[in-house]
């Protein structure tokens, strides 16, 4: 179950730093290069975090095959996508319910505490988005008012660790973690949730 929603993550992260690209201009290699940040970057930096070296896609191509699959994918159908407005938020949802779980799932290997398990789930699915967008000159999604990016990720790994002393099976537990997360976001931007933004009066 792990591997499998591992594969999709990166599947539709490489989409989505494709469709990202794209909407940037950028020739062929830098459409590539977004791609494959945006789908590992995340992933990579965790690895380094916890020591696991190399980092997993040097270990196992499959990824970056996978990457490669994306991309090819993404060009090709780049005009169907990029007319559906929801497109290229809505595979990026996807990735980030996905590698939330991911990330938490790899500190669990490691035998480290939930909370630090949350917040490399956070790391796993919004960095990669993050050097995404400060490749492409964005403010990055994760800082935006409205996304609440990141928040929704440590909620959906509080939501993992009470569903697990519940003792709920794994697969379900994980199922509806990653549903949550993705839900929890689609309703977000939906209605227009976000937390509270300061500013300094003059």
């Amino acid at each position: 179950m792990i591997e499998v929603l591992d594969f999709i993550g990166v599947f539709v992260f490489a989409i989505s730093g494709v469709l990202t690209a794209i909407n940037k201009k950028l020739d062929l290699f830098g459409v590539f290069i977004i791609a494959f940040v945006t789908a590992l970057g995340g992933g990579t930096l965790r690895d380094a975090l916890i020591g696991r070296t190399p980092v997993g896609w040097m270990q196992d191509l499959n990824y970056v095959y996978l990457i490669i699959v994306g991309y090819i994918i993404a060009l090709i159908f780049r005009n169907y996508l990029n007319k559906l407005r929801i497109s290229l938020f809505l595979f990026d949802t996807i990735g980030l319910g996905v590698f939330t779980l991911i990330g938490i799932e790899k500190g669990l290997e490691y035998g480290l505490h939930p909370t630090i398990c949350i917040a490399l789930g956070t790391i796993t699915a919004s960095f990669g988005g993050l050097i995404r967008d400060i490749l492409c000159n964005e403010i990055p999604l994760l800082l935006r008012k409205g996304t609440i990016y990141a928040t929704i990720c440590i909620m959906g790994g509080i939501l993992f660790f009470i569903a697990q002393f519940l003792g709920l099976n794994d697969s379900i537990n994980e199922l509806i973690t990653s549903l949550f997360i993705i839900i929890f976001r689609l309703a977000a931007v939906r209605f227009n949730w976000s937390l509270p933004v300061f500013s300094i009066k003059a």
